[in-house]
């Protein structure tokens, strides 16, 4: 057969493949087009637009303003600007806390349960991931009456002579408490004369709300269970024969977790850490719920606040350029903690201690 014919019948079927890729493809691209691409796209123009949530945003009326609703938060200076401000505080500590305790508490609940030499694992994985498939609304009831001021958590307190806190309804934070408890009744000159975003660093630096503690502890109960199943399934494809030979060559049990047992877990610690990090920036049904941003705007997060701004205040505006603020921080996070969690090809001289057999045979 000519070469000729050869490649027309070769690009003839390419075209055909082509044809029937789009055409199996094409659905989805529609539903994402609609259903995803369309409304990011109207956030993005409401961002830059004065529409107060009436009629249409792309109506004739509604103007472009270009950055001046990132400006009001970022650099206004007024009370939006401190708002979003104490948000972005009360957020940051938020994921601080939950995300490296959360995947700790998984880690470890993985490993205990994981373990063939304890009897009833299976009721013990269910148990544990039973908080994550109950209603995130009926457990932050459950929270409101345990830490009430005369619930179950105080009064196991007072058993042991200890005064419990008005949890949700205490702005203190934690911080500032423990250092009051020090003698450190007031804040420094340097920590009260600036700051950001309108907020000043003593007010940074004052840690989670006894309320934000309350939530914090909340979704570290909720989400351990999911992460707990993430790290089983790793745990089981982990060789037996890694920890077997690190057992020969002398390996502790703590060598033989840091150095071959969490190596492995990298791409789920990866997994874990990444899907921690959305969760915890995204949070707002707890607060909603819970606490409705109180006491004293101390658990208001970005999330909460967009949609405050947006139905309770009609800035529309304003409240769709915190949830693009919010995209640009979860984005960074993921991206740092990438940088982070890489794989190296090189290994640091402090952790060669398992030296290839050819080498340590003398020549």
């Amino acid at each position: 057969m000519p070469v000729a014919s050869q490649r027309s019948r070769g690009s003839s079927m390419r075209s055909r493949e082509t044809a029937a890729g789009w055409l199996f493809t094409a659905p989805a691209l529609i539903i994402l087009g609609l259903f995803l691409v369309i409304p990011v796209l109207m956030a993005l123009w409401v961002s830059v637009s004065d529409w107060d949530g009436r009629g249409s945003p792309l109506a004739g009326d509604v103007s472009f303003v270009g950055a001046d609703n990132y400006e009001a938060l970022l650099t206004g200076g007024g009370l939006t600007t401190r708002d979003f401000g104490t948000s972005l505080r009360n957020n940051l500590w938020y994921v601080v806390l939950v995300v490296p305790l959360q995947t700790v508490v998984s880690l470890t609940l993985a490993m205990l349960v994981g373990r063939r030499a304890i009897r009833g694992r299976g009721l013990f994985r269910t148990a544990f991931y039973f908080p994550s498939v109950t209603s995130s609304v009926a457990i932050t009831v459950v929270f409101l009456f345990l830490f009430s001021s005369t619930g179950a958590v105080n009064k196991l307190l007072s058993f042991l002579s200890i005064e419990g806190p008005n949890w949700f309804n205490d702005p203190r934070g934690v911080l500032h408490i423990a250092l009051a408890g020090m003698g450190v009744d007031s804040a420094p000159a340097a920590l009260t004369t600036g700051g950001l975003l309108g907020v000043t660093w003593w007010e940074w630096l004052a840690g989670p709300s006894v309320a934000m503690v309350t939530l914090i502890t909340m979704a570290i109960f909720t989400t351990s269970g999911t992460f707990m199943l993430l790290f089983i399934a790793a745990l089981q494809n982990i060789p037996a024969e890694l920890e077997e030979a690190a057992m020969v060559d002398g390996a502790t049990s703590r060598q033989r977790f840091f150095r071959v047992t969490l190596p492995q877990l990298r791409p789920t610690l990866f997994t874990v850490i990444t899907l921690g990090l959305i969760g915890t920036w995204q949070v707002f049904d707890q607060i909603y719920v819970g606490t409705d941003g109180g006491p004293a705007k101390t658990t208001v997060t970005p999330a909460y606040l967009s949609y405050t701004a947006s139905f309770g205040s009609q800035r529309w505006g304003e409240g769709a350029a915190i949830a693009f603020i919010l995209f640009a921080i979860i984005v960074t996070f993921t991206i740092l903690q990438r940088v982070v969690l890489r794989e190296r090809t090189t290994v640091p001289r402090r952790k060669r201690f398992l030296q290839p057999v050819d080498e340590r045979r003398p020549s």
